[in-house]
């Protein structure tokens, strides 16, 4: 019996030992995740600035093809993108960390660009 209650127990403490950094099957991988909510984050400031200014356009038909286009880009899916974004979403802490980081790299690459005078 306590041969039995030992394994158990074994088996109870086993995966809480395992690493909680570890990104779950099927979520995007943060630098992915980056790049895809970049883009798509631009797709929606597009369709904001530009397409619902044009009456002929329908802004939320046009969004969602932008949005098809990232995806295609980027070879993920609509519904790989969404779980991923709702797991970030649900873990704060790594959704700053995502967050920060792509601030952080676009901060960088807007330096990097020339200045370019009138």
């Amino acid at each position: 019996m306590m041969r039995i209650f030992i394994f158990l127990l074994c088996m109870y403490i086993l995966p809480s030992c395992g690493n909680k950094e570890e990104i779950p099957a099927g979520i995007l991988k943060p630098e992915i995740m980056q790049a895809v909510l970049w883009d798509v984050i631009r797709a929606d400031a597009f369709t904001t600035d530009f397409i619902a200014r044009d009456t002929s356009k329908n802004a939320g038909e046009e969004n969602i093809k932008l949005q098809q286009q990232v995806f295609a880009i980027h070879k993920v899916t609509k519904g790989d993108f969404y779980k991923s974004y709702d797991y970030y979403k649900d873990n704060p802490t790594r959704f700053k960390e995502l967050m920060d980081t792509m601030i952080k790299r676009v901060e960088l690459a807007d330096k990097t660009k020339p200045i370019i005078e009138n």
